[in-house]
């Protein structure tokens, strides 16, 4: 864990962390299922097209193309798409509070589904994000917090922790980004027919929706996936997740300085127990 990877990590959970924010620039303007179908295409064929520029192959094993229509559809077309719809009707900072709990979720799968070991500090972490949620959950809820907008969050986050229990390595070797890209097209087709179906094109032309697009579709969706990985190849998975525990801080701070949401006292204490919660997690799994 040397300053580059530190560095890597922080711009990482910040890029990632931003995207709620540019997500609920874009659902402003323009029809959401239609907007990340487009954003996942044009991102899938960048992916595509550099992954083979580099030379990886589409020749890929069973589990990396399981791992593809997984998290495709769980990670891009259900915990996105839900995330966007919902932020229609709800903060970008409360929709970035709810996802930056799926590391809790998953550890909390893997000790009820599949028997993991968690030690004392992982369990602590595990209480403290509970508990930091329900102060955020009932801050919210009492002050009339849209619940359609809040129960879809809740479901793409539990889409998004069932995918990542279901597959939990893609054995990528040479061929990250290749698996990135078609795990976006993935995405791309699945939103795109839903899309079709559910949404008529609707759109308000402005130059915050275009910068917000170019940005979401760029940096969230390429450069933060990138500098993802060259993190894990540099310092491991386990240690490069304990940098998620930065990102209910950054989701709400970057909410609050670009489109003004207010936050509360019980916002803040819950959202720093909650990181505390995630660090801790984190760090249990650490030898």
């Amino acid at each position: 864990m040397d300053i580059r990877a530190i560095f890597m990590g922080v711009v990482f959970a910040f890029i990632w962390a931003s995207a709620f924010t540019s997500a609920r620039m874009i659902v402003a303007d323009a029809p959401p299922l239609t907007a990340l179908a487009l954003r996942f295409l044009i991102s899938g064929v960048i992916g595509v097209g550099l992954a083979l520029a580099l030379g990886q192959s589409w020749q890929l094993t069973r589990r990396q193309w399981v791992a593809i229509v997984v998290f495709g559809l769980c990670q891009n077309a259900l915990y996105l798409g839900l995330n966007f719809v919902a932020m229609q009707t709800i903060e970008a900072s409360l929709a970035a509070i709810i996802a930056s709990t799926m590391p809790l979720l998953v550890a909390l799968g893997g000790l009820l589904f599949f028997g993991e070991r968690v030690r004392p500090l992982g369990l602590i972490g595990l209480v403290l994000g509970m508990i930091g949620v329900a102060l955020i959950m009932g801050s919210r809820i009492s002050g009339g917090v849209d619940m359609y907008g809040l129960v879809l969050c809740v479901l793409g986050v539990l889409s998004l922790t069932v995918a990542t229990l279901s597959v939990r390595s893609t054995g990528s070797s040479g061929n990250v980004l290749m698996i990135v890209g078609l795990q976006m097209l993935v995405g791309a087709s699945v939103l795109g027919i839903a899309a079709v179906l559910l949404e008529s094109w609707e759109v308000n032309w402005t130059w915050r929706l275009g910068a917000a697009f170019i940005y979401t579709t760029l940096l969230p969706g390429l450069g933060a996936t990138w500098i993802w990985f060259l993190l894990v190849n540099r310092i491991g998975a386990v240690r490069a997740a304990t940098f998620h525990f930065l990102t209910p801080f950054f989701g709400v701070a970057v909410a609050a300085a670009l489109l003004g949401e207010a936050l509360g006292v019980m916002d803040v204490a819950g959202v720093g127990v909650i990181m505390l919660g995630i660090l801790a997690v984190q760090l249990s799994k650490q030898r």
